[in-house]
């Protein structure tokens, strides 16, 4: 750093002066105090520059606090469905609820369907399932017929294989038969040549 002197004999500082401010009051009072629009690197960068240590400690321990509230995960989303079901499938399709999926509430709906001569009481019921995802917090969850039509083309690809295994075995046998007969077989294109 070189030091400036003016014609008075004043020390000349060429720095921003909108970040010395919190410097000067540090100096004063020992405590950062600062505008909340005032970028905290620039206060940081002044500190260093004058370097005030217990100042740039203070300053990176809150730039650090800062960064790690803003980078804190964001609330799971929530996929909320309504099931329709009648008083004696109640209890099957709470007891049976999987992949995360919770109950959240149930309301009669009253009975619209007679059996025989006994009416069956109807209920709605909201299941709620969070949908955790790295990044960007935003979720998309497989559709029911996404995971059928997956299964089905695991399961198709699985059948080809061992069709194409299968066929690879039987012209294996093929050729170890034709070994064990001693010789070689013609074809009808070989015929002609011979």
């Amino acid at each position: 750093m070189s030091v400036h002197i003016d014609d008075t004999g004043a020390y000349v500082i060429d720095r921003d002066p909108t970040y010395f401010g919190p410097i000067l009051n540090y100096l004063r009072h020992g405590k950062l105090v600062y505008n909340k629009e005032l970028a905290e690197e620039g206060v940081l960068e002044e500190a260093e520059f004058y370097n005030i240590t217990p100042l740039i400690k203070l300053i990176k321990e809150r730039i650090v606090e800062r960064d790690s509230k803003s980078t804190q995960q964001v609330p799971p989303k929530h996929v909320y469905r309504v099931l329709q079901c009648q008083e004696e499938e109640l209890t099957q399709m709470v007891s049976t609820m999987s992949d995360g999926w919770k109950f959240e509430q149930m309301v009669n709906i009253g009975s619209s369907y007679s059996y025989g001569t006994e009416d069956q009481a109807e209920f709605l019921c909201v299941v709620s399932k969070e949908l955790h995802t790295p990044g960007s917090g935003l979720g998309t969850e497989q559709s029911h017929k996404t995971k059928q039509q997956q299964q089905q083309q695991q399961q198709q690809q699985q059948e080809e294989e061992e069709a194409s295994q299968e066929e690879e075995h039987e012209e294996h046998e093929e050729q170890e038969e034709q070994e064990e007969q001693g010789g070689r077989q013609t074809t009808p294109n070989e015929w002609l040549r011979e």
